[in-house]
């Protein structure tokens, strides 16, 4: 199985500069007024349980949360949020899947195609690109962080039916201000990341806090099948603008891959 998305961590980095700016709440909000269409209560609705965690983890405000919900069990207005998928394709014919939630669909793909097209890119018909990937939840766990041996937490993983595990290392040190990486970080140290079936994630991410192991980022990743190695530096920073301008657009939530980096 391949490595875990490049482009998801960089994500999670960027997310400490993007709360500053108010996106990551902008888009927690519409993910938690989408799952809650299915239901109010965290405690009934696995889902909604899951974003409002994440909601919790970004410090976003219980006020917040609060009418995201209520828009979502219709008990407030504007919660009109539509979850959309994008299969395209990038500079060499890299494929992308692009995932979010918006307001107005009309709005997101016309904005999509534009930034597709100022990048090398296109947008491709549906069924194009998804059969290149598998869809997998994922878990991470800090190696650090284990109060038991590396081989008990992987034979602990088998146990409750996870689909595969890998590791990988740890991001750098991120500095919200300049929102870049920084150099310098325990190189060393890894991530140990889980992969579930997407319906087996909730259960098999209580089943290791249970057993009180610490959970680190959750969430759900479209991983390619193959993957393609570009060695070209020029054509590098042109898939790596891409994936910035996607990421700044408001409505997208995830960008997957088949480029290795």
């Amino acid at each position: 199985m391949s490595g875990h998305n490049k482009w998801s961590k960089i994500k999670r980095q960027k997310g400490v500069a993007d709360i500053r700016k108010g996106k990551i709440f902008s888009q927690l909000s519409k993910q938690i007024t989408l799952e809650a269409k299915n239901g109010g209560d965290p405690a009934m609705n696995p889902a909604l349980k899951f974003v409002v965690e994440k909601a919790k983890q970004a410090n976003m405000p219980a006020d917040n949360v609060e009418k995201a919900i209520k828009k979502g069990t219709g008990e407030l207005e504007g919660g009109a949020i539509e979850e959309v998928l994008y299969e395209a394709y990038g500079p060499e014919g890299i494929a992308l899947i692009i995932e979010g939630t918006t307001d107005s669909t009309n709005r997101t793909v016309a904005e999509i195609k534009h930034i597709l097209s100022r990048n090398s890119g296109r947008l491709g018909e549906a069924g194009s690109v998804k059969w290149m990937f598998d869809r997998f939840g994922y878990i991470e766990i800090d190696k650090k962080d284990l109060q038991i041996s590396e081989e008990e937490a992987e034979m602990m993983i088998i146990d409750l039916g996870a689909e595969d595990f890998d590791l990988t290392p740890q991001p750098p040190p991120f500095d919200s201000r300049s929102g870049q990486a920084l150099s310098g970080g325990d190189i060393e140290n890894q991530i140990i990341v889980v992969y579930t079936k997407p319906e087996d994630l909730y259960k098999i991410k209580e089943s290791l806090e249970k057993s009180d192991i610490i959970i680190g980022d959750v969430g759900f990743e479209w991983k390619a099948k193959n993957t393609i190695k570009i060695e070209d530096e020029k054509i590098h920073n042109r898939i790596e603008k891409l994936f910035e301008a996607l990421d700044e657009q408001e409505d997208v939530n995830d960008v997957s891959s088949n480029f290795e980096d």
